[in-house]
């Protein structure tokens, strides 16, 4: 994978990152690759937002209640037959699929990333 540009501390501002907590899962139907479809609480500010998630790997059980990271400020994207307004952020594993980008310590929904 090539590095990506260096980009200017303004321009990583500009991305809204905070924390949420899944309140719900179900199977997302219809996507090319295995997805949860998710719905997470990010606080007064944001509100409660819907995402598209290749996380199947964890159990929908152990979903609920966790605290993830997601981008709140992009535009809605169309993923298979759903709508996802949020990017919840993940990297990939050495052969244990997704690995959710959460907070160490419990956070208050809506907590920005600084």
């Amino acid at each position: 994978m090539d590095q990506a540009a260096t980009i200017d501390f303004s321009t990583f501002q500009a991305v809204d990152i905070r924390v949420g907590v899944i309140r719900s899962v179900a199977p997302a139907e219809g996507c090319r690759s295995p997805s949860y479809k998710l719905v997470i609480d990010f606080g007064p500010e944001i509100g409660v937002r819907k995402s598209v998630a290749q996380a199947t790997n964890y159990s929908e059980a152990e979903l609920v209640g966790k605290q993830v990271l997601g981008v709140v400020n992009l535009a809605p994207r169309q993923v298979g037959k759903h709508v996802s307004e949020v990017l919840t952020l993940g990297v990939p594993t050495e052969g244990r699929g997704t690995a959710l980008m959460v907070p160490d310590f419990a956070s208050y929904p809506g907590s920005r990333l600084f």
